[in-house]
C-alpha cells in the first residue's frame, strides 16, 4: 500500500510540473522527458508490487545431502522421463488420488478423498494434462476416500465429466450404497457414450476380454497390473480387494498397493515376483494394518510417500494407530529414512489441515531422481509431529 501511496505522489507532482512548462516552447519539450519518466515510474512500481507479492520458488535441499528438493507447486516435468504427483486433497481426511505423466500418457489412480477434493484435483491438473484426456485410470477399491471423485450424482460434476478415459480398471467389489451405484452409473455412462474401454484387475491379470497384464506407457515404463487371489474371490474386507501396480523401467521400480492390509499383501507376494523398489506409496494410508515386515523386507522402499492427514482422529484416538502409525514406522524406517507426508491434521483447529509435504512430486530420468514439494522438503523422522507422536525403531 505504501508503494501505491508513492506512486501516485510522483504522478501528481509530475503533472502539475508538465502543465507549468507546457505554457512554455522549452517547456513543451521537457514535457516528452518528463512523460518518459513517468512512464518509468509507473512501470517499475508495478514491477515492484508484483514481484513483492510473488516471489519466486525457493529451492531447499534435501536433507540426505543427496537429491535436490524444490518449493514449487507445480514443477515442471517435462524434461523427465516419469513424474509420479501425491496429491494433497484439500480437507483433513485421509485419502488417495496419484497421477503419473510420462511423455506419452497421462495416469490416475484413485480419485479421492471427498467429492469436494474434486476442484482441486482439477486444478492441480489442468498444468499437465493439456489434452483433456487419461490414458489411464485405475480405481483400486469402492472406498469413498478412493472412489468419491468418480461418484458425483451426476455425470458431468465426477470426474469422468471433466475428463475423457480411453482405459479404466477396477477389482471386484463388495460394496454397497449410494456411492457405488452413483459411480457404476457414471462408469456406464463413459463405457456407452464416451468411448471408455472398461476392464477389471482379473482381465488384467489374466488378459482375457482384450485386457493385458502389462502396458508400455512411454518413457521406457511400463505398467503392470499385479495379481492377488481377492481378484477372483473378494475378500469381505474391501481393503484387500485393491488393485495393486507396478511401474517398471530397468532396475526403476515404483510400487503402488492402495489399502492392501497384511492378508492383501501376502496374496500379492505369493502370487507374485516383487522386485527392490525405488518409491513405494504407503499401504492404506500409513495403517498399521499395512505396509508389513514381510512386504517391506522384500521390497526395501528406498523412498515412500504417504497420503494422508498425519495425526487425524478420523479412524481412531489411540496416538500410535493414527496415520501415519508406529507400526509403519517400525516396518519401514529400517530400510529408509526418506519417507514423506502430504498433508498434516491442525491440532490447533479441530477439523483443519495445513500441508506436511504438501503435494509430493517424485521425478526421474534414466537413473537419477528428485523429488519437490509444495511445502516443506523435511522428511517424517526429522518432523517437530515425528518428535512428540512416533520413535523410531531400535
Amino acid at each position: 500500500m505504501a508503494n501505491k501511496r508513492t506512486t501516485k505522489k510522483i504522478q501528481k507532482h509530475v503533472t502539475r510540473t508538465a502543465k507549468q512548462l507546457a505554457k512554455t516552447h522549452n517547456g513543451r519539450v521537457a514535457l516528452v522527458f518528463i512523460a518518459l519518466l513517468l512512464v518509468a515510474a509507473i512501470a517499475f512500481g508495478a514491477w515492484w508490487f508484483y514481484f513483492r507479492k510473488k516471489p519466486a520458488d525457493t529451492p531447499v535441499i534435501n536433507p540426505d545431502g543427496g537429491q535436490a528438493a524444490y518449493v514449487q507447486s507445480y514443477p515442471i516435468v517435462s524434461d523427465q522421463d516419469i513424474s509420479i504427483h501425491f496429491l494433497e486433497l484439500g480437507n483433513h481426511y485421509a485419502g488417495d488420488c496419484v497421477y503419473i505423466k510420462t511423455a506419452e500418457c497421462d495416469i490416475l489412480i484413485d480419485c479421492g478423498s471427498r467429492l469436494n477434493s474434486l476442484p482441486t484435483i482439477t486444478d492441480y491438473l489442468s498444468h499437465y494434462v493439456t489434452d483433456g484426456v487419461f490414458e489411464y485410470v485405475i480405481l483400486t477399491h469402492a472406498h469413498q476416500d478412493h472412489i468419491a471423485g468418480f461418484a458425483a450424482a451426476q455425470y458431468n460434476n465426477s470426474f469422468f465429466g471433466a475428463y475423457s478415459v480411453e482405459i479404466f480398471i477396477d477389482s471386484a467389489t463388495l460394496v454397497d450404497g449410494a456411492l457405488y451405484t452413483r459411480f457404476t452409473n457414471n462408469l456406464t455412462e463413459a463405457v456407452t457414450n464416451h468411448g471408455t474401454t472398461h476392464y477389471t484387475a482379473l482381465q488384467c491379470v489374466n488378459e482375457t476380454g482384450g485386457a493385458h497384464k502389462s502396458y508400455s506407457v512411454g518413457g521406457g515404463y511400463s505398467m503392470t497390473i499385479l495379481d492377488t487371489e481377492y481378484y477372483e474371490t473378494p475378500s469381505s474386507n474391501e481393503n484387500n480387494n485393491s488393485v495393486s501396480c507396478l511401474f517398471s523401467n530397468g532396475t526403476r521400480n515404483y510400487l503402488f498397493t492402495g489399502d492392501l492390509e497384511e492378508e492383501g499383501e501376502e496374496s500379492l507376494i505369493e502370487r507374485n515376483t516383487l522386485p527392490l523398489v525405488d518409491l513405494f506409496k504407503a499401504g492404506h494410508h500409513g495403517s498399521y494394518t499395512a505396509s508389513s515386515a514381510a512386504l517391506m523386507a522384500i521390497i526395501q522402499p528406498k523412498t515412500v510417500v504417504v497420503c494422508c492427514c498425519a495425526g487425524s482422529n478420523e479412524y481412531t484416538e489411540d496416538n500410535n494407530n493414527k496415520f501415519p502409525s508406529q507400526h509403519f514406522v517400525n516396518n519401514v524406517c529400517p530400510y529408509t529414512s526418506e519417507i514423506y507426508v502430504t498433508t498434516l491434521y491442525d491440532t490447533n483447529v479441530s477439523g483443519k489441515q495445513v500441508p506436511f509435504n504438501g503435494n509430493v512430486v517424485y521425478m526421474s530420468k534414466g537413473d537419477v531422481y528428485k523429488l519437490a514439494c509444495s511445502a516443506s522438503a523435511i522428511k517424517l523422522q526429522d518432523s517437530e509431529w515425528f518428535k512428540v507422536y512416533r520413535e523410531l525403531p531400535t
